[in-house]
């Protein structure tokens, strides 16, 4: 009987669409879905006289694949991975690999990889991106787990990759969850870099006034300069498309947008961390806000305020909104980055944040031109304290920041709601003050919980505290921060 290379279990749009990507890079497949007439339709249609073998069965998947078998997971996260898990274990043999391709919780790979080990095998946690087209035609892939699983994958994993300047867009990136916690914080930035676009969209078309062609006209522009972009050239697309009767889609489509999760836990990693992470959060939170429509709704006829935009000449907006944007994702990936490192030291993962730059060049969602300067910041300068820190970008900073002030300043007073823009703002402000007012903050903790403080003409490390009112006397609280 014919065995495959490599066992790939779930054939939703991703797990299809990988398997034609592996095939046509010379690899024979064998495939399993837990309804199998989608296995059947999918011999019949598209995967017809490939290298493509059918199962029936999770049993006869695992006896279709030569060893040491490599089974891939393309299945929804969750306990339906750790049902799956289960279900091979007792069929697979010392050396043999799990993958699971999903976008699992980082944490719960952590625990699926000590656990996979201690039945003898293997277990890699990876994160695939590009959607759709990325999966058929070269995603962006970040490996994670058991490194002894790397070497047989390598050549599979970097083959079906997207590839810039010949360079694979697939690596080792660490061990435990490394591989999804770098996705989970690569669809965060995600989430920021969609939400920053919809801000200048929406400010271009209610105080501009801007037409979808003119918008079209403006973000195909953009995207042939420093904002290169996958999302940037998605958006002028979306902007040109019309239905058959010459209106615009995207005009129809209903404000409230959805969310699966991965924003999400990169904010509450990167509470756990503690790592400012406010840009990407207040993009999960601004989805949570279109969701609530119907309130919105209601509120829009309660606040129906007269709000009186200042004057601006609509040719220097423009042009200020293209070097807010660019501030603004370039403190998105500052954030991100920051995360990624920190959490890094954490969990003891020994993370390469060049590498994980350049990993993100093409395939995936947020690939753009500056990561290859992102590369260049942290193969400099591997201890870079923050991106922002770099020259390079310290310098577009430097020249972008005015803009970034103007549109967020012209914004509030419009009335037009700029979280992210925002929040990159006043994080960039706050981020550049020697003297913040958390001496005031200090003080107040210090007089109602005796959470002590330290003194600017004392060395870092000493802590004091005040009886403040006369009776507190002068027991403190234990130094501890979480």
């Amino acid at each position: 009987m014919k065995q495959a290379q490599i066992g790939l279990i779930g054939l939703a749009v991703m797990g299809e669409n990988l398997v034609l990507n592996l095939e046509s890079k010379g690899f024979s497949v064998a495939v399993y879905n837990r309804n199998t007439e989608r296995v059947d339709n999918f011999l019949a249609s598209r995967a017809k006289g490939k290298a493509i073998i059918g199962a029936h069965s999770v049993e006869e998947l695992v006896s279709k694949v030569q060893s040491p078998r490599k089974i891939m997971l393309m299945i929804k996260a969750g306990d339906p991975v750790d049902q799956m898990i289960e279900s091979l274990i007792p069929l697979l043999e010392a050396g043999d690999t799990i993958i699971d391709g999903g976008n699992s919780n980082w944490e719960d790979t952590e625990r699926r990889v000590a656990y996979v080990e201690s039945k003898g095998l293997l277990y890699i946690g990876t994160g695939v991106s590009g959607g759709e087209e990325g999966a058929l035609l070269g995603p962006s892939i970040m490996p994670g787990g058991s490194k002894k699983a790397w070497p047989a994958l390598k050549p599979m994993l970097q083959g079906i990759s997207a590839h810039v300047d010949g360079i694979p867009c697939c690596d080792w990136v660490g061990s435990g969850g490394a591989g999804h916690f770098v996705k989970m914080v690569h669809n965060g930035i995600e989430y920021g870099d969609m939400q920053l676009i919809c801000e200048v969209y929406d400010i271009q078309r209610r105080l501009l006034g801007l037409s979808n062609k003119e918008m079209h006209k403006i973000f195909a522009e953009w995207n042939e300069g420093e904002l290169d972009s996958y999302l940037i050239e998605i958006t002028k697309d979306i902007l040109a498309y019309q239905e058959d009767d010459g209106t615009f889609l995207v005009d129809k489509i209903l404000d409230a947008a959805g969310q699966k999760g991965t924003g999400k836990w990169t904010g509450i990693s990167a509470l756990h961390e503690g790592v400012p992470l406010t840009l990407i959060v207040e993009s999960v939170f601004a989805r949570s806000v279109s969701a609530l429509k119907e309130q919105r709704v209601a509120a829009s006829k309660v606040f129906d305020l007269e709000i009186k935009a200042p004057a601006f000449d609509k040719k220097q907006v423009i042009t200020q909104l293209q070097e807010a944007l660019f501030a603004a994702k370039i403190i998105s990936y500052a954030q991100g980055f920051d995360l990624i490192k920190t959490a890094g030291i954490t969990n003891k993962w020994d993370l390469d944040l060049g590498g994980i730059a350049q990993l993100w060049r093409g395939g995936c969602i947020i690939r753009s031109r500056f990561l290859g300067k992102i590369t260049e910041a942290y193969r400099k300068n591997p201890d870079l304290p923050n991106l922002i820190l770099d020259a390079h970008f310290a310098e577009i900073l430097k020249k972008n920041h005015q803009s970034l002030r103007a549109i967020v300043a012209l914004a509030a007073q419009s009335g037009i709601p700029t979280p992210s823009l925002s929040a990159a703002l006043s994080w960039f402000d706050s981020y550049r003050t020697e003297r913040l007012p958390a001496n005031l903050l200090q003080a107040q903790r210090d007089y109602f919980g005796a959470h002590t403080y330290e003194r600017t003409d004392k060395p870092r490390g000493e802590f004091f505290h005040t009886n403040w009112t006369g009776r507190g006397g002068s027991t403190a609280s234990t130094i501890y921060s979480i």
